[in-house]
């Protein structure tokens, strides 16, 4: 029998000089993979982006109740649409669907994963909580603690308004719901979509969706699938934009809060649902307070336990004016005023040709006072309609698409025409209040 001897001195240095390749290459490793999972989740869009037709009145729900989101979809190319969405959805990636208020960025909200991409896509602050949509009541119960019981206040406002365009404040399963998601806080913000294709969505993924409005952090929310695809689209963000048509609503959801010791409700965004119709729901006997208009309350602002109250929103990329009407003075100073107004937010401007936006109300005695103006032959007035005096949810519709069309079509300023905050008008206000940099009084 033959033996084989090992060369150790060989084997020694082989040993040595694997290992010393290993210590060189596995820092490149590591960091290679920690990039890969950085990458991974800063990155949404891995794919080229597909903009998918959806017929919204294709998709027919086998209730109005809250209670079951069973539904058919009678369109061939919806059907596709939504289960490419989902399937999406499930893989962790971000998708655009649209609600009746504005379009939404969603992911599963309780993929953590999954959520980062949001925030990554939007550029949104970590501490600024999302809304979770849900389906039906089957899908938000799995997201509360076991044992809560509804307050009456709630019972009535989801029997009156949901789906639709209202987000409750609840408390949230911390074994369910990541903090990720409720930037920490022990309550979620909850709704319930109207619109057929996001609860058709969210039903056929079997996952409640976070969803902020689709764009970038900070500038109009997108009422329109063009909106997103000239932003997220734009930057390789999204993979997947369900168009489903303009928004009917136009503003975000209306967020209460009711789980206060004391029994009122507060709103904390006022939004598609108002503040009238939810009084008249609940009755007299509840006290329906809204926040920044009825009390304030700072620790609530520092820490928002809901978007839009916090950060500075719905800003285009061009200067907001809000021009306010005041009942006042003679109403033959309201030209030289507005032409005082106008002129001091242009005369500082470039030299050059200049564009300057207008977001007024049809029928407002400013929108006649404009047609009166001096101005440069070099300057040009670009009208988009607020919608009519009379009706604010002309306004809320009206809002965001007019703030992003007056800026694609080259706008150096914006201004905005005030409206009486009652109704939809106090939400209305609410955004451009955020989105104004100056403000000017213009006396009638």
């Amino acid at each position: 029998m033959q033996i084989s001897f090992i060369d150790t001195t060989t084997l020694y240095q082989k040993t040595w000089t694997s290992l010393a390749l290993i210590v060189k290459i596995l820092p490149r490793y590591i960091l290679f993979h920690r990039l890969r999972l950085s990458f991974g989740v800063m990155t949404v869009n891995h794919h080229p982006l597909r903009v998918l037709k959806c017929d919204p009145c294709s998709v027919n729900f086998d209730s109005p109740s809250p209670s079951t989101s069973g539904h058919v979809i009678n369109d061939t190319e919806t059907r596709t649409a939504i289960k490419a969405a989902a399937e999406e959805l499930l893989q962790g990636q971000v998708v655009v669907f649209p609600t009746e208020t504005v379009y939404g960025l969603g992911a599963s909200a309780l993929d953590v994963t999954a959520v980062q991409r949001i925030f990554s896509a939007k550029g949104r602050p970590s501490d600024n909580p999302l809304i979770v949509h849900v389906s039906d009541l089957q899908m938000l119960y799995t997201l509360l603690p076991s044992g809560f019981i509804l307050p009456k206040t709630y019972e009535r406002m989801i029997h009156a308004f949901w789906p639709g365009p209202l987000t409750l404040i609840f408390p949230a399963d911390p074994a369910v719901v990541p903090p990720i998601t409720t930037a920490g806080h022990p309550t979620v913000a909850i709704r319930m979509p109207s619109h057929p294709i996001a609860r058709a969505l969210i039903a056929t993924s079997q996952a409640p969706l976070a969803a902020p409005s689709a764009n970038t952090s900070g500038s109009p929310s997108p009422t329109r699938a063009i909106h997103v695809e000239r932003d997220l689209g734009a930057r390789g963000k999204v993979g997947i934009i369900l168009d489903g048509g303009p928004c009917d609503v136009g503003l975000e959801s209306t967020v209460v809060d009711g789980l206060g010791a004391d029994g009122h409700l507060r709103i904390l965004r006022p939004g598609g649902v108002t503040v009238e119709q939810i009084e008249r729901v609940v009755g007299p006997e509840t006290r329906v307070l809204v926040h920044q208009r009825d009390y304030a309350d700072k620790t609530l602002e520092n820490a928002p336990t809901t978007p839009g109250m916090k950060y500075r929103h719905y800003s285009p990329g061009v200067p907001v004016v809000l021009l306010v009407p005041v009942p006042q003075g003679e109403k033959s100073r309201m030209g030289e005023e507005l032409q005082t107004v106008i002129d001091s937010f242009m005369s500082g401007a470039t030299s050059g040709p200049r564009k300057i936006g207008l977001l007024l109300l049809d029928d407002s005695p400013l929108r006649g006072a404009i047609g009166a103006l001096d101005r440069p032959p070099t300057h040009t007035f670009i009208h988009h309609s607020l919608g009519s005096i009379h009706q604010p949810a002309q306004a809320a519709r009206n809002l965001f698409h007019g703030l992003i069309t007056l800026e694609q079509d080259g706008a150096d300023t914006i201004f905005v025409e005030a409206v009486d905050e009652t109704k939809e008008g106090l939400a209305v206000m609410n955004r451009v209040r955020k989105a104004a940099l100056h403000t000017r009084e213009i006396r009638l």
